[in-house]
């Protein structure tokens, strides 16, 4: 049986760094480099960067749950 992967507005920052390594094009699309040395993104969620970034959570946990699955196939 398959883990079932998906990021969600309430997914931390860097567990998503950390366990998606190839989201990385995205989280600094969105967020900037910065995100991968600040030790807010352990705590922080997606949610929270997005609004500091003026983005919709969706937009971005859309392509970060899209990358993660073209990894899988």
């Amino acid at each position: 049986m398959s883990e079932e992967i998906k990021i969600t507005k309430k997914t931390s920052i860097g567990d998503v760094i950390k366990k998606y390594p190839e989201t990385e094009p995205v989280i600094k699309k969105y967020f900037g480099a910065g995100c991968f040395t600040c030790p807010g993104s352990k705590t922080e969620d997606i949610a929270f960067g997005a609004t500091m970034h003026n983005v919709a959570p969706e937009v971005i946990i859309k392509e970060l749950n899209e990358v993660i699955e073209k990894k899988k196939t």
